[in-house]
């Protein structure tokens, strides 16, 4: 069954009722994170019950040594894992003598509500424990924009038919272990613990890799909001953890109230040595503002993301909420500021995928960041790859690749490969594709050249090097051929002649000799800096030449399509539709083998090639290939249903792009694949916002302008978006009969709708 327990609302993930069958998924569902830090949502106090615990901190991680059955030549040296981090957030409640355990006790009016407008977690609940105390709990927590070392808790409680003594226990512990640990290793080392009045300090640091991490929390006990300027009754510590004990007795009605303050300082921020110091001061300056402050700041820095980020669907409240979660998420996940961070899959959400970088970053997250920040936003993102050039030209060496070729990683923390599985460490090589087609993206979408000689130029020629080489010149076909790898689709491994991989391979080589030219004819003092850096001369430049000009692209002339790989057609051609539905998903009820023979394709594979190229092909070529290639498709990845629906659109299937945008927009709300507990599928996120904008909207650039082709579901009565081209904010509201748009800005601009152009004056709305 599909999880449908989630309410719908335009602004709110709300679950009502209390099923502890339920609750790892809402940990995911409910997860928050400020794009420095981030964690499911775990219950505060202890719980007996089946839960995930996990916090987690950007940028750390742990290189876990591979787990495979024989070693090859090239392989990673270790997984990197998305590191569990000490947790702050505990408080272990007892009333009367009795630990308050959700899984032990009565829970009637429970509640759970993730405010995306305001940007907070809240749960409520009344219980009745076994010693006949009723009592109302209320639960606050929020991860602070403002400060991204700060979350703050407030915790509430009424008994509700007695008086009681009320013990919190707030406790911070770094004794923590990963979910998925490969082999039951610890990854964290504890160095010190501290504490003073309502203050206490972890210090841990990681094995390996050596982050230092302040774990922290500050206490403050409030009766009917008045503080009591309580100090621990207690305080316990050990080498990994500090609990501090407050104990009060609450009549009947009153409400008793811990509100701590928690979060983490980091060495990749501050000096080992100031790691507490510059804990204390976070807590300070939170102090000195104030929960209602800081609550109300909170507020505020999501409105600000919101006006510019929403997208407002009239008339279908199901597909309003999924695109705000998406869009809710990706902010919470990463927001720009740092370009030593990236998207993980699974953001904040769960350890699966080890790694914070995919391909994803570059084929579906960028446009989202573009279109809704600043232009710095996804500047940094391409300078992320920049910085880790020389690791992309390391992995290439270690495969057997030579002069300067770069392999950027399928998976990765710091630019080292750390992904193990062959067929995809090795294999899976168009993902180098999409960090040159980014570099173009990023360039057609803001104007801005500048990325391209002072630092992407340099990318691409370590690409294109990297496609030169991997090319075999086929004496039967008398062409390049590439031997050997996995598309998109990775239910095929091994194959020859991925039509994706070649034709973007093709396109990389082509693009890197345009830009060279520019940059030697634009940039003298850029394009001297770098031939002497990399030294490229036009013997090697004529080679990749003749490589792009004779690429072979497998082609049926029976179906008039371009094939998936040499060896498509060999497979049994049986559609999905007519494969008996108990067997789906395929990907948890066959054997890998059998997946592997059958023509069943994971995701958009040659169709992803037809999105990235849309103007390389005729509208007439996409209708043929996505007639042939979408029957075949399963959509087990989250990254599929997204092109298909801009596809769709694009061809004016309506009903079927729908379908898709449905699907990709409430992927993890309404659990398609069976596995939202182990976390969110972040990066195709940004997929769904594309469903809308460039599938419903039709949103291209073309020459340096925007062209838009409207379309609308049946199902709803309007949609709303902004779009930040070149630092002017255009908004797009389509309705059923007419689209209006908006200038946000000083000068007009001319957009196309449909073909024709139109002007756009600042503060004037055009209607067509």
């Amino acid at each position: 069954m599909n999880q449908d327990y989630i309410k719908p609302d335009n602004w709110s993930i709300i679950e009502e009722g209390f099923d502890a069958d339920q609750v790892k998924a809402s940990e995911s569902l409910f997860s928050i994170g400020n794009g420095a830090m981030g964690q499911r949502a775990n219950f505060e106090e202890f719980y007996s019950g089946n839960t995930f615990q996990g916090s987690y901190i950007a940028g750390i991680y742990y290189p876990d040594k591979t787990k495979v059955g024989w070693w090859k030549n090239g392989y990673p040296e270790y997984f990197a894992k998305v590191l569990n981090a000490p947790s702050w957030i505990g408080i272990l409640v007892e009333i009367n003598g009795e630990s308050l355990d959700l899984a032990s006790c009565s829970v009637t009016q429970y509640k759970r509500e993730l405010n995306m407008k305001e940007g907070w977690y809240n749960r409520s609940f009344h219980a009745k424990l076994h010693n006949g105390v009723e009592l109302a709990v209320n639960v606050r927590r929020f991860l602070s924009l403002d400060s991204d070392e700060l979350g703050v808790i407030k915790y509430e409680i009424t008994p509700l038919n007695q008086k009681a003594t009320v013990v919190f226990s707030p406790y911070i512990d770094a004794g923590v272990h990963n979910e998925d640990a490969n082999w039951e290793e610890k990854f964290w080392e504890p160095l010190a613990t501290q504490q003073e009045g309502n203050e206490a300090f972890v210090t841990a640091r990681t094995f390996k890799t050596h982050f230092e991490v302040a774990t922290f929390m500050h206490n403050s006990l409030y009766l009917n909001h008045e503080n009591q300027n309580a100090k621990p009754t207690f305080v316990d510590s050990t080498s990994d953890k500090v609990i501090f004990t407050y104990e009060m007795q609450v009549e009947k009605g009153q409400t008793i109230a811990l509100q701590k303050l928690g979060g983490y300082t980091v060495s990749m921020n501050h000096e080992s040595a100031q790691l507490v110091p510059a804990a204390q001061n976070v807590i300070q300056k939170a102090l000195a503002t104030g929960y209602d402050q800081l609550l109300q700041n909170q507020i505020d820095a999501w409105a600000k993301i919101w006006e510019m980020s929403d997208i407002t669907i009239e008339g279908d409240v199901k597909a309003q909420q999924g695109i705000r979660f998406n869009i809710f998420q990706l902010n919470q996940t990463y927001l720009g500021k740092d370009s030593r961070l990236n998207i993980g899959p699974k953001g904040f959400t769960g350890e699966k995928y080890g790694g914070s970088t995919y391909w994803d970053t570059e084929a579906y997250c960028i446009p989202f960041y573009m279109a809704t920040k600043d232009q710095q936003v996804a500047r940094n993102l391409l300078t992320y790859r920049y910085n880790q050039l020389d690791k992309a030209i390391e992995n290439a060496a270690k495969l057997g690749f030579k002069n300067g070729a770069a392999l950027y990683p399928m998976v990765t923390m710091n630019g080292e490969e750390c992904h193990n599985e062959w067929e995809i460490t090795f294999e899976e090589i168009h993902r180098n594709g999409a960090i040159a087609f980014a570099i173009y993206n990023y360039y057609r979408f803001t104007g801005d050249y500048s990325y391209i000689p002072e630092k992407g130029l340099e990318v691409l020629i370590g690409i294109a090097r990297f496609w030169h080489q991997r090319a075999t010149y086929s004496t039967h076909k008398n062409q390049y051929v590439i031997l050997g790898v996995t598309g998109p689709n990775e239910y095929e491994n091994n194959v020859n002649n991925n039509f994706y991989t070649n034709y973007l391979a093709k396109w990389c080589i082509d693009y890197t000799m345009e830009q060279i030219q520019k940059v030697a004819s634009e940039y003298g003092t850029d394009y001297s800096r770098i031939m002497s850096k990399v030294g490229l001369d036009s013997i090697e430049t004529n080679h990749w030449k003749t490589v792009s000009e004779n690429m072979y692209l497998p082609y049926s002339e029976e179906h008039g399509v371009y094939l998936q790989q040499d060896g498509f057609l060999d497979k049994e051609l049986v559609k999905v539709h007519d494969l008996d539905k108990s067997q789906r998903p395929i990907n948890q009820k066959w054997s890998w083998d059998r997946i592997l023979r059958s023509p069943y394709i994971k995701q958009a594979d040659t169709l992803q090639g037809f999105y990235f190229f849309e103007d390389h092909f005729t509208k007439e070529q996409l209708e043929k290939h996505f007639d042939f290639y979408e029957p075949f498709t399963v959509h087990e990845s989250s990254l599929s249903p997204c092109v298909h629906s801009i596809q769709a659109a694009t061809l004016g299937r309506m009903e079927q792009a729908y379908t898709f945008y449905l699907r990709t927009s409430r992927l993890d709300l309404d659990d398609y694949n069976k596995e939202v507990e182990e976390g969110l599928h972040i990066t195709s996120m940004a997929g769904t916002w594309m469903s809308i904008v460039e599938g419903f909207g039709g949103m291209r650039v073309k020459n340096n302008t925007l062209h838009f082709e409207p379309k609308i579901p049946k199902e709803w009565n309007g949609y709303s978006f902004k779009i930040n081209f070149r630092n002017q904010i255009l908004k797009i509201a389509v309705h059923q009969n007419e689209t209006t748009f908006s200038l946000e800005g000083d000068k007009e601009i001319k957009v196309f709708v449909n073909g024709k152009e139109v002007t756009v004056e600042p503060n004037c709305m055009v209607t067509v």
